[in-house]
């Protein structure tokens, strides 16, 4: 907080802030390479076989789903505080929730044991998780900058 924030000192304010901004983007950040880490780990052990990806898979899958698990609690701590969202596009909130709950259905697939838990089905999964984000991201970012939807003015 800055010295020229209004709402400084204001009792009962809860706001996760890293500075002057929401802490949010950041775990969410973090979450999504961990999901995108994933599909390239499976892609590692579709290639090689080898069992130490599929622990690394199963690793970021896990790391992924427990950040994206801090930032829904710090986004929605920030919206029943009332703190205006600024940047927040409803495609990309979507896009993030889907390819989280996909992502926990893959941390079962990737439960099983052996070739299957990984080849084709958890890869599948997890191609799917990425293209939902990068979709989503692009969506949001069209309407953000080409028909300032989402920005404050």
């Amino acid at each position: 907080m800055t010295a020229d924030d209004p709402n400084r000192g204001t009792p009962g304010r809860m706001d996760l802030l890293v500075g002057r901004h929401p802490i949010y983007p950041v775990l969410g950040a973090f979450s999504i390479a961990c999901l995108v880490g994933a599909f390239v780990t499976d892609i590692a052990y579709w290639q090689s076989v080898n069992v130490i990806w599929e622990t690394f898979s199963d690793w970021l899958i896990t790391a992924g789903l427990i950040l994206a698990g801090f930032a829904i609690i710090a986004f929605l701590i920030d919206i029943v505080a009332g703190k205006h969202l600024r940047t927040l596009t409803w495609p990309r909130a979507i896009g993030y929730a889907f390819a989280v709950l996909l992502s926990l259905i893959n941390a079962f697939v990737h439960s099983r044991d052996g070739y299957t838990a990984v080849v084709p089905t958890g890869l599948t999964l997890s191609a799917l998780v990425v293209v939902i984000l990068i979709f989503s991201a692009w969506v949001s970012s069209a309407l953000s900058y080409r028909h300032r939807i989402g920005v404050s003015t």
